[in-house]
């Protein structure tokens, strides 16, 4: 039995992986070059398999390259950020950890920092210091990456997922301020930050007064064309003994408007109900098997929204752009234009919806479907 053809929920590469080709050149020709990169795209639009994929292209050309990959997803304080940051650095100057013990022994000046080997050293090597001592020498640990390149003579690239979660650390303004002045004078490490908190990244990185403004490039990734899915799609099926008619990968793409995750979610539960050749009512069928294995995330979402957020939503739904406006407000009883302001930025805060030509849109495609069915 073949498996499935399509993957959703973690990183792609290879023949899963959908063009991006101009994204990759430019990423590429940018950290080879030495020019910071900043990446921003919504959730699951493929940040960290773009990301992924061009360092794999790297590492393919250059031995004397150290990759230091981190998801700031879990982590919560500066602290924490500092730990995770020096042991991968650290596991990112060698492969061999035996090195790892004997540069976290020896780069430091000031802290000493207590390291952790397990039985599988590989997989099970960590590093913890005094935080008092930590806080007193952190300049230590941010100028981590270009100290060892300087000493083992590479060059280093730091990956840095979900980058907007710094903004929630205590005092983040002034680690915020010391990250930049001191990775802003590096000659041998290059950075790739990336997330997808688009209001709190573009504050970062576009807001004149941050301390990130203009560090380096900036990608706002767009979704991939119809046409690449149609491509992807079929060829898909096709190596798997199983056929899918041009026009209804194109209604697959279509419904779930290009976006990555659900394209692959919805085209995966297609392929598994398709015995030979996919149809409309193949397609429909797991359209809905789609929706319904989201419905809980969806209820839960909705639940947390306010009547006159969910009233706002339905006029976004059904493409009004004049919001404040006295018919719209008193139709959808949205309340005052303070009311509609506060709201609309709310849910694009919360990465609900987002601006579009004069009007809004949803992100999440699967979840207007079911917004309009619910409401």
């Amino acid at each position: 039995m073949n498996s499935s053809p399509f993957i959703y929920g973690k990183t792609v590469s290879n023949s899963a992986f959908i063009n991006r080709k101009d994204e990759i050149n430019r990423l590429k020709t940018n950290i080879t070059n030495g020019v910071n990169t900043t990446i921003i795209s919504p959730r699951r639009w493929g940040k960290s398999s773009l990301v992924e994929k061009t360092m794999n292209s790297i590492a393919k050309s250059s031995d004397k390259t150290g990759f230091v990959i981190l998801d700031l997803f879990t982590v919560s304080t500066s602290e924490q950020f500092l730990e995770k940051f020096a042991r991968e650095t650290i596991k990112a100057s060698s492969n061999k950890w035996e090195d790892w013990i004997n540069n976290a022994g020896s780069v430091f000046r000031k802290l000493i920092p207590k390291i952790h080997v397990g039985p599988d050293p590989v997989n099970d090597f960590s590093l913890s210091f005094d935080w008092d001592e930590l806080k007193k020498s952190e300049e230590e640990i941010i100028n981590l990456a270009e100290t060892l390149a300087v000493k083992k003579n590479i060059k280093m690239i730091v990956c840095l997922d979900e980058f907007q979660n710094i903004a929630g650390f205590k005092n983040f303004e002034a680690f915020e301020k010391k990250l930049r002045a001191i990775w802003q004078r590096q000659k041998n490490t290059t950075y790739c930050l990336y997330g997808s908190k688009r209001h709190m990244m573009s504050n970062i990185f576009n807001n004149p007064s941050k301390p990130f403004y203009k560090f380096g490039d900036i990608m706002f990734l767009d979704k991939i064309e119809e046409k690449q899915w149609v491509k992807y799609i079929t060829s898909r099926f096709n190596k798997t003994g199983k056929e899918i008619p041009a026009d209804l990968a194109s209604k697959v793409a279509r419904l779930m408007q290009n976006h990555p995750w659900y394209v692959q979610q919805l085209s995966q539960y297609i392929w598994n109900r398709t015995k030979e050749l996919s149809d409309q009512e193949i397609l429909e069928e797991a359209l809905t098997e789609l929706i319904n294995t989201n419905t809980p995330f969806y209820q839960s979402q909705a639940e947390s929204l306010s009547i006159t957020q969910i009233n706002l939503l339905t006029a976004v739904i059904n493409s009004e752009t004049k919001l404040t406006s006295t018919e719209v407000m008193k139709y959808y009883k949205l309340g005052t234009p303070r009311n509609v302001t506060k709201n609309r930025d709310t849910l694009i805060n919360n990465d609900i919806i987002q601006r579009k030509n004069k009007g809004f849109e949803f992100l999440d495609p699967a979840f207007e479907i079911w917004f309009r069915q619910n409401y």
